[in-house]
């Protein structure tokens, strides 16, 4: 017999049974309406093992939220916006945020809801349209600029938001961050205890905040342990075809690098692909290292030296951040960077 989807999944012709509420689970946990609500809210004070019975119970009962009633009797939609740029889904690095960000709203009450955009676009319109129409409790930006104008108008306007990456313009805000910095250090090391010297380095445009770390760590790194760095005139944001042509063109030239490092996993499929056009065998002529956020790239090429960047975390942390800023936890208490992880051997 089919269930209706009412509590309980009550059989055809039965009287239904009433919706479960924050009451039931209180009633079923032992606890008070207000603990159940801050802990479905994974708010900071409540313990974690308070958390999951509630999370539990609420599961078990099927309960949801009545969203519309919600937002008449609070101003709340229950939801965070996700601002994430469509470019960054080609290597999963998009999939694998938003599963991390999942994992943490499910047993809350809120939800995610995705906001695609280009960076070739206006990156102003996405928060404005958020901000405008109320759509949204918390905002989730990424791509970050020094002096972010998305950062400014989200903290005037008392929106509780984070970020994937740091600004650094005296604004104190919540965010997770990969360390790029120890990450380009760390590749310049690994390229030179092979026997590279001429180091080629595809880095990030240079209006976003982490372009500056990548340099900090990549310039010291040369410093540090004795190489040179050979320009590479493009950068991650550029079509792949555009990173390939111009790594063939470099390969092909008579100051060719031994050694490139890539700050991003879908650039690096463009400049193996330019190594290979020109005739160099990596790891033989040349030696390649990158990260990425999905294992795919040794599959693709074994040679290929990888650091895991690990998005799903990052997206859990920042679901975590953005919930506390919404429960008025002080923003520089919701700070957190990830180190690059180098798989053993590599």
């Amino acid at each position: 017999m089919e269930s209706n989807g009412n509590f309980g999944g009550a059989a055809s012709g039965s009287i239904p049974r009433e919706r479960p509420t924050l009451k039931t689970i209180a009633f079923m946990t032992g606890l008070g309406v207000t603990t159940v609500s801050r802990a479905l809210k994974d708010a900071p004070d409540i313990g974690a093992e308070t958390k999951e019975r509630v999370r539990m119970v609420a599961r078990q009962l099927g309960y949801q939220p009545n969203r519309a009633g919600v937002r008449l009797r609070t101003g709340k939609t229950n939801v965070i916006a996700l601002v994430l740029s469509i470019d960054e889904e080609i290597m999963g690095f998009s999939s694998q945020m938003v599963f991390g960000i999942s994992e943490v709203l499910t047993g809350t009450p809120y939800h995610i809801v995705v906001t695609p955009h280009s960076h070739s676009k206006d990156p102003m319109l996405p928060v404005r349209y958020i901000l405008e129409t109320g759509s949204a409790d918390g905002v989730i930006i990424s791509r970050v600029e020094p002096d972010d104008p998305r950062v400014r108008l989200l903290a005037e306007s008392g929106m509780p938001f984070t970020t994937h990456g740091r600004t650094d313009a005296g604004l104190v805000h919540p965010y997770h961050d990969f360390d790029n910095e120890a990450y380009a250090h760390q590749a310049v090391q690994k390229l030179v205890a092979r026997g590279r010297r001429r180091i080629a380095l595809l880095q990030p445009p240079s209006k976003l905040t982490y372009y500056t770390h990548t340099r900090i760590g990549f310039q010291t790194g040369l410093h540090d342990y004795g190489a040179e760095e050979v320009p590479l005139r493009v950068n991650i944001d550029a079509p792949l075809a555009e990173i390939r042509d111009a790594v063939e063109h470099l390969m092909r030239s008579p100051g060719a690098p031994d050694g490139i490092v890539s700050s991003a996993g879908s650039a690096t499929i463009a400049v193996n692909a330019g190594i290979e056009a020109a005739g160099k065998r990596l790891g033989h002529d040349v030696d390649l290292v990158s990260k990425q956020s999905a294992p795919i790239l040794n599959w693709i090429r074994p040679e290929i030296i990888t650091a895991n960047e690990d998005v799903r975390h990052a997206g859990r942390e920042m679901a975590k951040q953005v919930i506390a800023r919404i429960d008025g936890v002080d923003a520089e208490l919701l700070q957190s960077i990830s180190k690059p992880e180098w798989p053993e051997g590599r």
